[in-house]
């Protein structure tokens, strides 16, 4: 999988990596419990977007791979246990 592929994804994983530095910094800090969370859930909100968003390219580019009528990367089983796992 090529960066080009899935540069909105990636886009959205460094956003998450800022975000999470910055829970780190506020445990650290001794913040508000209740703040913690509340950053914490937008981490795992946006790590959850960016996976949707790279099995959704997988599921563009396998079907644009068969209309090609070439031999997709990835079996649709194999997609739908990958979108499983971030269920």
């Amino acid at each position: 999988m090529t960066e080009g592929m899935v540069g909105d994804a990636l886009i959205r994983l460094k956003r998450a990596h800022g975000q999470l530095a910055g829970v780190i910094a506020m445990i650290e800090a001794g913040e508000d419990c209740s703040k913690v969370l509340t950053q914490l859930a937008a981490v795992s909100k946006a790590l959850d977007r960016a996976g949707f968003k790279i099995v959704a390219t997988g599921l563009r580019h396998c079907q644009d791979a068969q209309d090609r009528g070439e031999q997709p990367p990835m079996s649709v089983a194999e997609l739908e246990k990958l979108f499983l796992a971030l269920a």
